[in-house]
């Protein structure tokens, strides 16, 4: 199966959705707020303004012109609020920039007249600045615009707070959602890889979490019967079996008086046995115990066993010092397999099987590569190799053997955690790639 070019956990799946909700109902809550304050500030800030502009047009209105003039000196001496003579000169710039300012424009107007100017600088000196006329004369009115055009902008900390709080409880509440389901896929994990005394937490307060945990570890528990009722079948059917063998072997070396003939028999017996053997390897794998191995030292005790160049010459041409964590006896089983399925199958007729032994690090990994120079399988059956009791074309007329070779390497493999590949080899041949976890 292809993977995703975008692949997620589930937590960041669930924080994604949960920080983008609690972002958007954040962010939604702000233009709310904003909305519902903006209205009633500028109402206030327009009532406000103008009593100020109507108090200094009365104030001017009802001076002569030497009053007039200290009254406006007067003033301009206040830090809050100072008049001036407008001048046809004058350079302003509207103060309609904002929802806010547009609504506070619009309220001075209404109150103070359609004719009423309100601008944020004039001369380029800011402020809020607001035009009245007494008959002919025009003056200006200047204010601070900050305690007036004060809007939700200022409030930017808090919002950004409240997107920090949110993105920190998304986190929160993704890593309690998917807790069960990661030590759910632990435990899973445990029990692929055969430990079937994982248990997950029966307690929980949460109901759905505990019904899965309960149905969980009772599969547990009825898995390990099943291990344990076939170990003990396995071990009965290989003693039952093998008291038989023993008996027809010494009654085949005591009654048959043709030499050849208890050869070829002795032969079958070894035979049976040794498809027992594959059986109990396949149905019943051994403890682990990953440690850091020469793999160089493994490949060579395994290759001396098979001593008869006439059948299988194996050449290893290994790093002296590579080692790969894996489990002394389980690595011995894989090589043995393979080499035996090598020594069977990848010959040509009536020639010794050659075998070509080689290895490659990339990163973590290291990849055995076991290269034959037989015919090989044919590409549909490729894929199948590995399937128990399954035998290619090409080796059923030799066919001694169970079909449970390269199904025990492929289950060794990944118990060891490594990846087992089979390919056609350049030039003709079964390639067989191991990938193992590399050890410093």
């Amino acid at each position: 199966m292809t993977q995703p070019r975008l692949a997620l956990t589930l937590f960041w799946r669930t924080f994604a959705l949960l920080a983008l909700l609690l972002a958007g109902g954040v962010l939604a809550w702000q233009q709310t707020f904003k909305a519902l304050e903006a209205e009633p500030r500028a109402l206030e800030a327009a009532q406000q303004l103008a009593g100020l502009v109507n108090l200094s047009r009365a104030a001017l209105a009802h001076a002569d012109s030497i009053n007039r003039v200290a009254v406006i000196s007067s003033l301009s001496r206040s830090q809050s609020v100072r008049v001036r003579v407008a001048e046809s000169s004058d350079l302003w710039l509207s103060y309609d920039t904002s929802p806010f300012a547009k609504r506070l424009a619009a309220e001075l107007r209404g109150h103070l007249g359609p004719d009423t100017v309100v601008a944020r600088s004039v001369n380029q000196e800011d402020g809020l600045w607001v035009r009245f006329g007494i008959g002919p004369d025009q003056f200006w009115l200047q204010t601070s615009p900050t305690p007036l055009s004060l809007n939700l902008s200022s409030n930017g900390l808090w919002v950004g707070i409240a997107l920090l709080a949110s993105l920190l409880g998304a986190a929160a509440i993704a890593r309690l959602i998917n807790q069960p389901l990661r030590e759910l896929s632990i435990a899973a994990g445990r029990i692929r890889d055969g430990e079937y005394d994982s248990r997950l937490d029966e307690t929980t307060r949460t109901s759905e979490i505990r019904e899965v945990n309960m149905g969980f570890n009772r599969m547990a528990r009825e898995l390990a019967k099943m291990e344990e009722d076939r170990t003990v079948m396995l071990a009965g059917i290989s003693h039952d079996l093998r008291t038989p063998l023993a008996r027809l072997r010494l009654e085949a070396e005591m009654s048959v008086a043709d030499e050849q003939a208890r050869i070829y028999m002795a032969q079958d017996i070894d035979q049976l046995d040794a498809i027992i053997n594959k059986f109990m390897d396949y149905a019943r794998p051994s403890e682990l115990q990953l440690q850091p191995l020469v793999l160089g030292e493994i490949v060579e005790r395994e290759a001396q066993a098979f001593r008869d160049p006439g059948q299988i010459r194996i050449e290893v041409q290994l790093p002296p010092e590579l080692r790969v964590w894996a489990d002394e006896t389980e690595l011995g089983r894989v090589l043995l397999n393979v080499f035996e399925n090598a020594r069977r199958y990848g010959h040509a007729p009536g020639e010794a099987a050659r075998v070509e032994v080689s290895a490659q690090t990339s990163g973590s990994w290291v990849q055995l590569s076991v290269r034959d120079h037989g015919p090989g399988v044919p590409p549909d059956k490729l894929a199948h190799l590995t399937t128990p009791f399954f035998r290619g074309d090409a080796a059923r007329t030799a066919a001694t053997g169970a079909g449970l070779g390269l199904a025990i390497v492929e289950k060794s493999v990944q118990r060891l955690g490594g990846e087992l590949e089979l390919s056609h080899a350049e030039g003709g041949g079964l390639l067989t790639r191991i990938r193992l976890q590399r050890a410093s």
